[in-house]
């Protein structure tokens, strides 16, 4: 059995500084035996990642689109952000990869995808995150599921891990798997588990971010 942390960030985020080798050492300490590297804007770190980890790694993106967020995962190339979310959709597609929707209906989060936008798009999602370690509050999650069943979708989990100290705190069980259709197949048999991460660690987000501007002053 896999244990899957479907959303995890590398120092490749803007908001995240966190070396490659430390996520695999706390991927290790804590039997999480499958990621997906789902960097801001790029797959430059989850490419990497698959050279270096010895486990499962699936190379994920968040794409920032006007209305909001998407993800996608088995991807060979970056999907560029701020594009408009039918297009992001298609590139996806084009190389492959599975789409889905992080974080729904998070009211804290400005790159939430919410009604009605979500529903406009339901027919060209494979998945949806239904347990999101940093979304506070538990209707959104529970807004998530109910999504995730009226449209079929298959169901994912993430820590959403901007620090090493908060990967695992979302994970999903599942059967091992093969490329991309046997992860469709193996995650309609996972389940979820997980707990909500301090809000506080929002505080390191916001510092890594301000040193990346700060960076790029120089």
């Amino acid at each position: 059995m896999l244990k899957a942390d479907f959303h995890i960030h590398t120092r490749y985020s803007l908001d995240c500084d966190t070396p490659l080798e430390q996520i695999v050492s706390r991927c290790v300490e804590l039997g999480i035996n499958c990621i997906a590297i789902a960097d801001h804007g790029t797959v430059e770190g989850a490419l990497e990642m698959q050279k270096l980890a010895p486990f499962t790694v699936i190379v994920a993106e968040e794409v920032l689109t006007p209305y909001g967020e998407i993800m996608g995962m088995f991807l060979t190339e970056t999907v560029p952000s701020r594009i408009p979310i039918e297009e992001a959709i298609a590139r996806i597609r084009a190389q492959g990869g599975l789409v889905g929707v992080p974080h729904p209906y998070d009211t804290v989060r400005g790159s939430a995808l919410g009604s009605p936008m979500i529903e406009k798009v339901a027919d060209k999602l494979d998945f949806v995150e239904v347990f999101n370690a940093r979304s506070p509050f538990l209707r959104s999650s529970a807004r998530a599921k109910t999504f995730a069943q009226r449209y079929s979708l298959r169901c994912t989990a993430g820590s959403d891990a901007h620090t090493p100290s908060e990967i695992g705190h979302a994970y999903v069980e599942m059967p091992e798997f093969k490329g991309r259709d046997d992860f469709l197949q193996a995650l309609e048999q996972g389940k979820v588990y997980g707990h909500r991460t301090n809000p506080l660690a929002h505080i390191n987000s916001t510092w890594a971010k301000f040193k990346s501007f700060l960076s790029s002053l120089t």
